[in-house]
């Protein structure tokens, strides 16, 4: 999947748990989201061209899907052109699938007005965009379901068995069907549930090999999420699996699996009348084992061999042309080094530790302190959060931005090396009552600015469109100068150079700097990062948290004490008193910060103008409304009403498994 994909948390089947599936009508959805396309041009109009070029759309995927039940196509030109592709299940007949796609007009209800939608059905589904997604058969936007009851009875054995009929599920729909579906059964896995069903399907635009490839990503992701459940799915757009346990799909069974053959042990038998050939049979069967015990042999042999070869490879893959010009093996930092580096890791050389592992000072064999990043085997930072922090920060130059200096992959660890910075983070000072005191105004500035500049250089001025989404006091490292350093892109994420939002049901981040079209709605774009940016100014110039109160009193939060001083006319009583400078630049910076946090998306300001105004007295800066989250007074509900959507989450860093781009 790549960056234009929709990411999703878990959600589950709305029938009741330990209930027979039944096939819900063809006009009733199983899931679907919607999504406006581009932030900066919003909704479409009614009678618009693109609204247009959409019912055209949609007539044309009805009617040429009546063949093989898909269709896909394009209609019009930017920046009204739409593109769609729809697919029916591989066992509805051509009526049937008429019909369900007949009822997709549904989107339009579920989904007024907007750009993007997805509405899916058991028996068909629907996806149109405003951007052009068919050059690619990514199986993107995909999601997984999963039933909310558990197998109580050797769930292992279960999602063994599951697994097992996935797999023949795929090779049959590869090899022996014109639709790339398959539908099978696996029985006597279990007394508890005697039969599993599944399925599995691919778009017929897709050649034998990627349909393969498309199903195996999904049936290497579906531990992750479905483990130890009665029934599951992956919805994509080009591929989807489903197991149940019980018949949902109509026809034959395409592959039959019996359990109990995986688990039969027979006994040799032996001829007593003729001892030579009991010889001859030993022979059979020595001789196949001893060809099979030096097979193995050479193949793990061979898998050692490649996998040592294969981490120079996984390097090599994520580093970007540049960086391929220069020998590869002078990034590589070998384990045996690190150790001596950090003393093994001594805890007296930790600098920190968070949600995917610790942080260690140390000293390689040239003289030069760096900071190694050891990720936890326990976290869920996997390789893959790796892989997206190595690509993202080896792109990457900039002053006010952190140097990754190498990386080590040996065994089961994972470590990033970086540049040593001897202050540490900004949290460590702006919060501590005795270090606050090292911060007078000029410095703070320079470390909003530098702030700016690392967001504006990452949003607007990289060969990359970055969007970080954890913008927090702990990710701003200072150097020996106090100059800020932004940290930590495991999280980050690559926008195309046209993309503006993006869309995932996987929230990740911090409580209180997250932006509430990301917090509540999954919606992340550069007015994210801007949105965080002035939560962080507003605790540098004040030296409150901004959740600080999370566990106690919520009317207390930062945002809403700021607005209340704000409109009170009494600002400078929230102000750090440590600070010497004129009052008007203090509010000023406080203006900014509120023009950042504002709640609607299209009021913030992006980083270039962010960068303007703190730059110069000379701008004049807008009102600024109500911030997200406000909440009017102790106790009381928010103004909007929207704080009932809240939903309990972490007051530190939130960490679902997240579905990652293949």
């Amino acid at each position: 999947m790549h960056s234009l994909a929709f990411f999703f948390l878990l959600i589950f089947y709305l029938h009741a748990p330990g209930n027979a599936i039944e096939e819900p009508h063809p006009t009733e959805y199983v899931f679907y989201v919607c999504d406006n396309g581009d932030i900066s041009t919003g909704n479409y109009t009614n009678n618009s061209t693109y609204q247009s070029n959409l019912n055209l759309l949609f007539s044309a995927l009805r009617s040429n899907s009546t063949g093989n039940g898909f269709a896909a196509g394009t209609v019009g030109a930017v920046p009204d052109k739409v593109t769609g592709i729809a697919l029916c299940r591989g066992d509805y007949s051509t009526t049937s699938c008429s019909t369900c796609l007949y009822g997709m007009l549904d989107i339009l209800d579920y989904c007024p007005y907007y750009k993007t939608a997805w509405l899916w059905y058991n028996s068909c589904y629907m996806y149109f965009s405003s951007q052009y997604f068919l050059s690619s058969l990514a199986n993107s936007p995909y999601q997984p379901l999963v039933n909310r009851k558990n197998v109580t009875v050797d769930p292992a054995r279960f999602d063994r068995a599951v697994l097992q009929l996935m797999s023949e599920m795929k090779s049959w729909a590869v090899n022996n069907s014109t639709k790339l579906f398959a539908t099978g059964v696996a029985t006597n896995f279990s007394t508890e549930y005697p039969a599993i069903y599944g399925l599995v399907q691919c778009t017929p635009d897709m050649t034998k090999s990627q349909c393969q490839d498309c199903i195996q990503h999904l049936i290497d992701d579906f531990p992750k999420f479905v483990s130890g459940r009665i029934g599951g799915r992956t919805i994509g757009i080009h591929c989807n699996i489903r197991y149940e346990v019980d018949t949902f799909y109509q026809g034959p069974d395409m592959v039959r699996i019996d359990g109990t053959l995986s688990y039969q042990v027979s006994p040799p038998a032996i001829n007593k009348s003729s001892k030579k050939k009991s010889n001859v049979k030993a022979l059979a069967i020595t001789i196949p084992v001893v060809a099979a015990v030096l097979l193995l042999a050479i193949f793990c042999f061979s898998l050692y061999k490649k996998r040592s070869h294969g981490r120079k490879t996984f390097l090599s893959e994520m580093i970007n042309s540049e960086m391929n010009k220069e020998n590869i093996e002078s990034f590589l930092i070998g384990l045996s080094t690190l150790k001596a580096a950090t003393s093994n890791f001594n805890e007296s050389n930790k600098l920190g530790e968070g949600g995917f592992g610790a942080v260690y000072k140390g000293t390689l064999p040239n003289g030069q302190e760096v900071a190694v990043k050891r990720l936890s085997q326990s976290s869920a930072q996997g390789l893959e959060e790796l892989k997206n922090e190595l690509v993202i920060v080896a792109k990457l130059r900039h002053k006010n931005l952190v140097r990754v200096l190498g990386v080590c992959l040996e065994g089961q660890e994972k470590l990033l090396v970086y540049e040593f910075l001897p202050n540490r983070s900004l949290d460590t000072f702006i919060f501590d009552n005795e270090r606050r005191q090292e911060l007078d105004w000029i410095k703070r500035m320079a470390i909003i600015n530098g702030i700016a500049r690392g967001l504006l250089y990452l949003h607007e001025e990289s060969q990359l469109k970055i969007i970080h989404r954890d913008l927090k006091a702990s990710n701003i490292l200072l150097d020996s100068d106090m100059n800020p350093k932004i940290s930590d892109f495991g999280l980050a994420r690559l926008f195309l150079a046209d993309q503006t939002v993006h869309v995932t049901r996987r929230v990740v981040g911090t409580f209180g700097y997250m932006a509430p079209e990301y917090a509540l709605h999954g919606r992340y774009s550069i007015k994210s990062d801007v949105f965080s940016f002035g939560v962080l100014l507003l605790e540098i110039i004040t030296g409150k948290r901004c959740c600080g109160t999370f566990e106690t009193e919520l009317s207390e939060d930062l945002l809403s004490s700021t607005w209340e001083h704000w409109t009170a006319g009494t600002i400078t009583n929230i102000i750090n008193p440590i600070m010497d400078c004129p009052t008007n630049e203090r509010i000023r910076y406080i203006h900014i910060g509120l023009l950042c946090v504002q709640e609607d998306v299209k009021d913030r300001p992006r980083m270039s103008e962010v960068v303007i105004m703190l730059v110069t007295n000379s701008v004049s800066l807008q009102v600024p409304s109500k911030p997200a989250f406000y909440l009017r007074s102790r106790g009381g509900d928010s103004s909007d009403g929207s704080q009932k959507n809240l939903v309990p989450v972490s007051k530190n860093e939130l960490t679902v498994s997240e579905l990652e781009p293949r």
